[in-house]
């Protein structure tokens, strides 16, 4: 189950907030100068046009009349009271949800017809010059606060997503860079290791090897106990050699929790199997894998958790990524989740997604 937020609250305590001003018209004493249900169907009708054009995907047409259903509907349901009390916070709630549906200069339009509408009411309900003016300078101030506040917040969030992928980045580049450094300190041993040792044990074996002919049996069987402890070092060296050049010294396990740590917005959760065994080239691209996927819940899944398993089973090594995000309805690849297809494609796997309970990725190389 995802948990919930600070938006999703801040969503919870403003519909409390809203309940609260709209009680005394809803469930109250006080008659609307409509039928109570009416009245009751416009308020609610408020608050479902704000959801539908916040969740929605991008600027649209369609986005526009439902915030503008929104805002229309909050000035009905001001138009229709006997007196105000503190139902203009409605005003104050559709012009901070503006800066979610539209540019920061359109929401200022809705801030000058929402001040515009509770002037005519006040001046309906017969209120003073006094009056009217401190209370339409009021909310005035209150949606222009509460609308660059939210402009703040939805900058500081993407502000956030930016650093948190650069960071992601960031250690992938390191991860990778790290690995390519062991690389060559394993070759340049081997070569060392082979060069020296190995030079001079095979020619220790091949002195040895001429000393079994001379006189004396006693020499002999030292020289024969010597001529099979040269050429079992050799064995040795030439295994350790080919080891170091084969073998991957990584912990692929702490290499991907590198990748995703300390990500401020997203609670990355890595679990690696111990028999999974891979090579430079799989392991490189597990961590560019981790490195895509992170990226992507980051800037489009709106998730708070990411979970990532990495497992040998047939046919190879199977990593597994899933969110608690929104998922998707028809996906669009872009460049990097390509990328991220073609390079477990050239190692001969493969990759599928899945959007139906977050966004799920299922990568595959070979055993």
């Amino acid at each position: 189950m995802r948990r919930l937020g600070t938006d999703e609250w801040s969503g919870l305590v403003m519909l409390a907030v809203s309940v609260t001003v709209g009680a005394p018209f809803l469930f109250g004493p006080v008659d609307p100068t409509i039928p109570r249900g009416w009245w009751a169907a416009l308020f609610l009708a408020v608050y479902v046009a704000l959801l539908l054009s916040v969740i929605r995907d991008g600027s649209d047409p369609l986005t526009y009349c439902l915030f503008g259903a929104a805002v229309v509907a909050s000035w009905a349901t001001l138009l229709t009271v006997p007196h105000l009390g503190l139902l203009p916070i409605l005003l104050v709630i559709t012009a901070a949800v503006s800066i979610y549906v539209m540019p920061l200069w359109a929401g200022f339009v809705v801030i000058g017809l929402n001040t515009f509408v509770l002037a005519l009411v006040m001046a309906l309900l017969h209120r003073g010059t006094t009056d009217a003016l401190i209370g339409v300078g009021f909310y005035l101030l209150i949606q222009v606060a509460t609308m660059l506040s939210s402009a703040t917040l939805i900058r500081e969030q993407r502000l956030r997503r930016e650093l948190s992928q650069a960071h992601v980045d960031l250690r992938a580049a390191s991860v990778l860079l790290s690995e390519s450094a062991r690389t060559a300190e394993r070759l340049r041993i081997s070569r060392d290791l082979h060069d020296l040792i190995g030079h001079q044990l095979t020619v220790l074996t091949l002195e040895l090897e001429a000393a079994r002919y001379r006189e004396g049996e006693q020499a002999r069987e030292h020289v024969d106990r010597a001529n099979r402890v040269a050429r079992d070092l050799l064995a040795d060296v030439r295994q350790t050699v080919s080891e170091l050049r084969t073998a991957s010294s990584s912990d692929l396990s702490g290499a991907l929790r590198q990748v995703v740590h300390d990500l401020p917005d997203l609670e990355v959760t890595v679990e690696v199997e111990p028999e999974v065994q891979v090579d430079e080239e799989q392991s490189a691209a597990l961590v560019r894998a981790v490195q895509e996927i992170a990226t992507n819940t980051l800037r489009h899944a709106e998730a708070r958790e990411l979970w990532i398993e990495v497992s040998a089973r047939p046919p190879g090594v199977v990593l597994t990524a899933v969110d608690d995000g929104r998922g998707y309805r028809e996906l669009v690849p872009g460049n990097g989740l390509r990328g991220l297809t073609e390079r477990f494609e050239a190692l001969g796997g493969g990759v599928r997604f899945d959007g139906d309970d977050g966004f799920r990725v299922t990568a595959t190389v070979p055993a």
